[in-house]
């Protein structure tokens, strides 16, 4: 995934439908203090970490981030054990697409979006005509991404992209996350003591990867700097604008789930085989309450997110356009999904 590499939230971490994606780190331990120096000098596979720490110093100078920034950002870094634990976990089973959606998008979890819009309406009606996304949709993001703002994570994000890049499993990519959180440091964004995240180094109510926020984070309040962290509107308008650049087309919507008739043919079915609603319902598509699909002249796709024992199919959904450029945000099926669903019932 683009902005979230390999960023689980623990809430989602036993789905490998969701192996990409960019949640918060919410059993992340408040203190992760390393005592055992030894044990932190160790961990990794790129040599001694003083050693290592130096050659990023170097690298950084050499990008142009300033002394000032390297020595308060990096002064007392080291590995954290729990970073390279929280990495490597596996999933002990699989959440069904009925699971994943309980658990993401609970009745609580409605009503607090239908109150996050209501209360942000002004703010969501003034990013929908400067970015062309509606409200919706930026309230359901925020709302699985971080809870609305309230589970934003708990790591320091320059010492856990430090020993990510330090343990050398992908150290090349998180070494440029590395270079591109000082780069934010050092612009004047956040202090390195406010530059909290996931264990992967997402950050914020966008929970965002450093180089996503280079690219796509905005400053919608003016207040001079960008704050994903504190500030709903820079948060919210950052995700939107990241979403109109990935593509979204503001005529659609994302999709539905669909009843196919008996005996549909499973080949039909793929992202790469949009076909036009017409068709569709030729071959006998409907919405999951039995009604007609929509009399529109769009295309879309039927996909199936999962499928049964056996390998037969599962639920099928009729996913428009504005499906990828969710699955730009995190590449899992699931994920996007849920996004819709909860979008769906936020008015």
């Amino acid at each position: 995934m683009k902005p979230f590499f390999l960023v689980l939230a623990a809430v989602f971490l036993l789905t490998p439908q969701m192996g990409t994606q960019a949640q918060t780190a919410a059993d992340a331990p408040e203190n992760y203090e390393i005592i055992d120096t030894t044990m932190a000098t160790a961990i990794g596979t790129m040599g001694a970490f003083e050693q290592w720490i130096e050659g990023v110093k170097e690298e950084a100078r050499e990008g142009g981030i300033s002394e000032f920034t390297l020595h308060y950002a990096l002064r007392g870094i080291h590995p954290i054990p729990r970073i390279i634990e929280l990495d490597r976990r596996q999933p002990e089973f699989t959440l069904t697409l009925g699971q994943y959606l309980n658990r993401t998008i609970p009745a609580s979890r409605v009503k607090r979006a239908r109150r996050k819009f209501a209360e942000n309406r002004e703010l969501l009606k003034e990013l929908q005509e400067k970015y062309q996304v509606p409200g919706r949709f930026i309230v359901a993001l925020w709302g699985i991404e971080s809870d609305f703002g309230n589970h934003t994570g708990g790591f320091s994000v320059i010492n856990a992209l430090a020993t990510l890049a330090h343990d050398g499993r992908r150290s090349a990519y998180f070494r440029k996350e590395l270079m591109n959180a000082l780069t934010i440091i050092d612009q004047g964004h956040v202090t390195p003591g406010d530059m909290v995240g996931s264990w992967a180094g997402a950050m914020g109510q966008a929970q965002f990867m450093p180089s996503t926020f280079l690219n796509h984070a905005t400053d919608h309040d003016g207040d001079g700097r960008i704050d994903i962290w504190n500030s709903s509107p820079d948060a919210l308008a950052s995700g939107a604008n990241y979403l109109r650049k990935a593509g979204w087309n503001p005529d659609l919507t994302w999709g539905r789930e669909v009843t196919l008739p008996k005996g549909f043919d499973s080949e039909l079915a793929g992202k790469d085989k949009p076909r036009y609603l017409s068709a569709w319902s030729w071959y006998g598509v409907k919405r999951a309450d039995g009604g007609p699909l929509p009399k529109r002249a769009i295309k879309g796709a039927i996909i199936f997110p999962e499928k049964k024992k056996g390998g037969k199919p599962g639920r099928a959904f009729l996913v428009y356009d504005n499906f990828p450029v969710i699955l730009d945000w995190n590449r899992s099926n699931f994920f996007a999904i849920a996004v819709g669903r909860l979008a769906d019932q936020i008015y």
